[in-house]
């Protein structure tokens, strides 16, 4: 699974993304990322966002006196609520389409109040008034930082918005309001490719780092798995173990199952290295088969096996012991020994983690494995505290 996403990874990185969109897997996480790096400092900006919007209110006072009551009720009666229920909101509900949609409520909000009282001022200074909305231009592309589509929808309102009010409000002359649809005009070009490429260089970082984190779990995982059998190696006991011992709770129980496969010495000198590579391999497969998730297991050396199994009862690690035996020698791999075919012996030991280390259990293990190859091979022999064997 994780190979299949770094190969799409490394396709995504061949063919690029000018239209702003991943391959599905891919666009799934960074819409992820997206949705927790935005919400995690939301709450700054609305605070930053909302005092400043507030503190324009100077501006209203001596620019638009007319309105001042009106406008001091839009910014901190309507406006500031909505600002804290949108924060609340996305907390509480976070997604990315969410988020896109608050951003967007919040901005065209902000413009449209302040604009939409100004229309009916008969102040001299409602071309400068004006100009303080870039804020809120600024703010969606610099602060908010929507998904690129809502950010260029939220710009084209906000220039409608400047663009409608001033029209209506009537006190502009024609070239003025020229000049105004064109500086709001190249405003909203400018901010559109500034979020185009702010959003390409994110996506572009997102996708290196989650490369490099794959590469590295990559790495991690051929360091601790058997080339031979594919099965986790000895390097990967400690780090897997650990996990077991350190979990919450005194009363874990963790039974290990050694396993040798018969005559093995034998099998090489008969049959050739080759097949007893090609041996181990089916023997592994087979035990891995068997286990599935009910444990962990690993090539512990040269022909031997060990499987741990965490909260496991000692007769299920029994039963799983025969299931295993019986299993391999069900395989019909010719051995030209006193069988005719591959068989192992299989020694297992348990007890609960607070009671046995890691250490102990696989001594314990090994002595059963000892007993079951001294009683005759082919079996399984059981082994607890006092080396007592089933």
């Amino acid at each position: 699974m994780r190979d299949a996403m770094l190969q799409q990874v490394e396709r995504q990185l061949t063919s690029g993304f000018r239209l702003l969109r991943f391959y599905p897997a891919i666009e799934a996480a960074y819409l992820k990322e997206f949705t927790a790096s935005r919400v995690r400092i939301v709450h700054v900006w609305a605070i930053v966002g909302t005092l400043i919007y507030n503190m324009v209110w100077v501006g209203d006072a001596t620019m638009v006196p007319d309105m001042l009551p009106e406008l001091m009720f839009v910014r901190f009666a309507v406006f500031t609520p909505f600002a804290v229920l949108a924060t609340l909101a996305i907390r509480r509900w976070p997604s990315p389409r969410n988020y896109d949609i608050l951003s967007l409520c919040v901005v065209v909000l902000g413009a449209l109040l302040p604009m939409a009282v100004a229309v009916f001022t008969t102040s001299p200074y409602l071309f400068i008034y004006q100009n303080a909305n870039v804020l809120v231009f600024l703010f969606l592309v610099i602060g908010l930082r929507p998904r690129f589509p809502a950010t260029l929808l939220g710009l084209a309102l906000l220039v409608c918005i400047q663009l409608t009010t001033t029209k209506l409000n009537g006190s502009l002359d024609a070239v003025t309001y020229e000049a105004l649809i064109s500086f709001y005009g190249t405003v909203a070009i400018f901010l559109a490719l500034g979020a185009y490429f702010q959003e390409h260089s994110e996506r572009l970082n997102f996708v290196n780092q989650l490369r490099g984190t794959l590469l590295h779990q990559q790495v991690e995982r051929q360091s601790e798995q058997d080339e031979l059998t594919g099965l986790l190696n000895r390097h990967s006991l400690a780090r897997v173990a650990a996990k077991m011992w350190t979990k919450p709770g005194s009363d874990t129980s963790v039974f290990a199952i050694m396993l040798d496969i018969d005559s093995f010495k034998l099998f090489n000198d008969v049959h050739g290295h080759i097949e007893g590579d090609t041996c181990i391999r089916a023997v592994s497969r087979c035990i891995a088969d068997v286990v599935g998730d009910q444990g962990i297991t690993f090539r512990f050396g040269g022909e031997e096996i060990l499987v741990l199994l965490p909260n496991i009862q000692s007769t299920e690690a029994l039963a799983l012991a025969e299931t295993i035996r019986n299993a391999i020698e069900a395989e019909k791999i010719p051995h030209r020994g006193t069988t005719g075919v591959v068989t192992a012996s299989l020694g297992v030991a348990g007890g609960l983690t607070r009671n046995v280390s890691l250490e102990d259990l696989l001594k314990q293990a090994d002595a059963a494995l000892y007993e079951a190859k001294h009683r005759g091979r082919n079996r399984v022999a059981w082994m607890d505290a006092e080396l007592r064997s089933a």
